[in-house]
């Protein structure tokens, strides 16, 4: 179980075995595919109730959907979720993880808080988990390379079947 290269992830490219739509080569870093940020959100509604955490809690009932133009700023302690621009499929062989860029990092945005992992045989838009632990407004802008996928082999072939199979939008 390697990280895949560049020449690993353009070669994976090649033979269609990962397809990444919409796709640009300048994507591939040295051992990752930068993704852009895509124009939907899903803010939270501020409840006066608690929110159970059991595995029937529905996130479209906590939160409201979003489409923006130009941006959308993510007050200081906010979280919200995001999508990628790009859909990704992947192999049964093929596994990655979701890693936030430095840049934004060091100024507080988090892009992902705990599901990073993207399971092979994906085929879907990457949901983000975004929070920003600045003490000011960060603004959103769709399109900008926000996180990158790192890939790796795995061992033996898995196809994740789940709820979120074939997700394309928020």
């Amino acid at each position: 179980m390697g990280v895949l290269t560049r020449e690993e992830i353009l070669k994976e490219i090649s033979q269609e075995n990962i397809e990444i739509d919409p796709f640009e080569e300048d994507q591939v870093g040295p051992g990752s595919i930068d993704l852009r940020l895509g124009n939907e959100f899903r803010v939270f509604k501020k409840l006066r109730n608690a929110c159970v955490v059991e595995d029937g809690v529905s996130v479209e009932e906590l939160t409201e959907l979003l489409e923006v133009k130009d941006s959308f700023t993510l007050m200081p302690g906010e979280t919200v979720l995001g999508i990628t621009h790009e859909r990704v499929k992947l192999p049964s062989t093929i596994c990655g993880w979701l890693e936030g860029r430095s840049r934004f990092a060091r100024m507080g945005l988090v892009i992902h808080m705990t599901a990073g992992f993207v399971q092979p045989g994906i085929n879907n838009r990457q949901v983000l988990e975004i929070g920003n632990l600045a003490p000011f407004p960060l603004v959103l802008k769709p399109g900008v390379k926000i996180c990158q996928m790192v890939l790796q082999r795995t061992e033996g072939e898995a196809c994740y079947r789940g709820k979120f199979m074939n997700q394309n939008g928020l």
